[in-house]
């Protein structure tokens, strides 16, 4: 693993105890967030290995749902994030699951309300950092170390190049850049991640761009 700061070694600021337990998981929750758009109504928590065996002592439990809630991993309020989220009327629900996977840090996360859902596998790599594997059903590999954009898109000619001509010609440099597919001609997904932010009239000509249907951006 490549870090770019001795912070990355030592663990970001953060609400404790844990860095995998607590921040990571607040992480793969404010992806979630970002990914989604809005706060969701409702939030089943599925939690695999180590992460269903000692959540509520490490406090993954209120880690996740304080990034739902799109709290950073330093927020104090993340100690009553359950109770805030209730308050909210988000319905949370966990399942401790006992199927293997390959990392034991992980967290399923089915979020959603009367206007869509999202489905987001995400798992905690140790140090505060998170990493997100898997959104609606197509396999990713999304650090949030950067800025990213993710752009669902239907699975045509011209789809990639109407959105990177977007970026070049607002001079956003592409770091990185992944594309799946489910099957051919049906929806594919983009990732891209960038040197830098976006504002949101960028986001707004990718959202009008040739075959774009969804956009979404995590912020660094």
């Amino acid at each position: 693993m490549k870090y770019r700061s001795v912070f990355d070694i030592i663990g970001p600021v953060m609400i404790g105890p844990s860095s995998s337990h607590t921040a990571g998981a607040a992480r793969i929750g404010r992806a979630a967030r970002h990914l989604f758009g809005r706060e969701p109504k409702y939030a089943h928590i599925h939690l695999y290995g180590s992460f269903a065996k000692t959540y509520k002592g490490h406090g993954t439990d209120v880690a996740i749902i304080g990034g739902l809630l799109d709290y950073e991993t330093f927020d104090e309020r993340i100690g009553q994030a359950l109770e805030t989220a209730r308050k909210n009327g988000m319905k949370v629900r966990f399942h401790e699951e006992d199927a293997h996977t390959d990392h034991p840090n992980t967290a399923r996360l089915k979020i959603g309300d009367d206007d869509g859902e999202l489905e987001l596998v995400g798992i905690s790599i140790g140090g505060g950092k998170a990493e997100i594997t898997e959104l609606n059903g197509f396999d990713l590999n999304l650090s949030g170390s950067h800025p990213a954009i993710l752009l669902i898109h239907n699975d045509r000619y011209g789809a990639i190049a109407s959105a990177t001509a977007i970026l070049a010609k607002n001079e956003i440099n592409i770091g990185r850049m992944e594309v799946s597919r489910k099957a051919q001609g049906e929806q594919a997904l983009m990732v891209i991640e960038m040197d830098q932010n976006i504002d949101d009239t960028v986001l707004s000509e990718l959202e009008r761009a040739d075959h774009i249907i969804q956009v979404a951006k995590i912020s660094e």
